[in-house]
């Protein structure tokens, strides 16, 4: 048995260059060990290897020692993206990522959250000085908190298609609408939006905001439950345009109880 396991390891190590393809596939954790000591096994093999999805934290971390593979980007961007990368590992190796790929990384349903966050701040701390066609680039393909720091920072004509971005959802888009610095532009291209302007929740803050649109309140309160009406005319800073059409509103539902 021990003459068979010597000869099979030598038989990994010195395994012929058209074989390792084959055998990336079919070796187990221990004969993988093997394989990687061959003089053939070079940086497409490694990323081939890394490829598959069950291949453990230990195996992936002697790979990752090695400084000939981890001194070649796509090695380091397929160690990124692999689910079981030690963690110290994938933090080190996400900040030499360039722009697409750290998009890639913060869509990746496998990686952890822990490491999407880190890719989409270093994707956010790029946008003020990404050219127009990129942030345009990155307000239909990014992730929500990408898209929705898209239509904070701008352009208009960027949050406008930030907007219909499919990865954008509700939460991160009234993070957004808190901010008092988002442009009258932006929150009128909100208040007219096809699908974010039937949400109760974004229409009460967009009737919130300092730049609420005062030619959309009708339609913005239109539906709204009385009460947030009615909070919201408790609001100090509301405008005198909105406040007197929520006034309005509540009258015109007086009007229709007395009918």
């Amino acid at each position: 048995m021990a003459a068979e396991e010597r000869t099979g390891t030598e038989d990994l190590r010195t395994a012929p260059l058209e074989d390792i393809p084959g055998l990336l596939l079919s070796c187990g954790e221990a004969e993988l060990r093997h394989l990687i000591e061959n003089p053939s096994f070079d940086e497409t093999h490694v990323c081939l290897l890394l490829e598959r999805k069950d291949l453990p934290g230990s195996l992936i971390e002697e790979i990752a020692k090695r400084k000939t593979w981890r001194g070649i980007y796509r090695v380091r961007r397929s160690l990124a993206a692999h689910p079981h990368t030690p963690r110290l590992i994938a933090v080190r190796v996400l900040r030499d990522l360039h722009l697409m790929d750290l998009v890639r990384v913060s869509l990746l349903p496998a990686s952890s959250g822990e490491l999407r966050r880190l890719a989409e701040e270093r994707v956010l701390v790029q946008l003020p000085q990404l050219p127009l066609g990129q942030r345009l680039m990155l307000a239909r393909r990014g992730s929500a908190r990408v898209a929705a720091g898209l239509i904070l920072h701008g352009p208009e004509n960027v949050a406008r298609v930030a907007l219909d971005n499919p990865f954008l959802n509700e939460s991160q888009l009234l993070k957004t609408l808190s901010k008092q610095s988002l442009t009258a532009r932006t929150v009128a291209s909100v208040a007219k939006h096809e699908k974010w302007s039937k949400l109760i929740n974004v229409r009460v803050v967009l009737l919130r905001h300092a730049h609420a649109p005062a030619g959309y309140a009708s339609a913005l309160a239109s539906d709204l439950p009385r009460r947030d009406i009615e909070d919201l005319l408790g609001l100090t800073h509301l405008s005198a345009g909105i406040r007197e059409e929520l006034q309005q509103e509540l009258a015109r539902r007086d009007r229709q109880e007395q009918c």
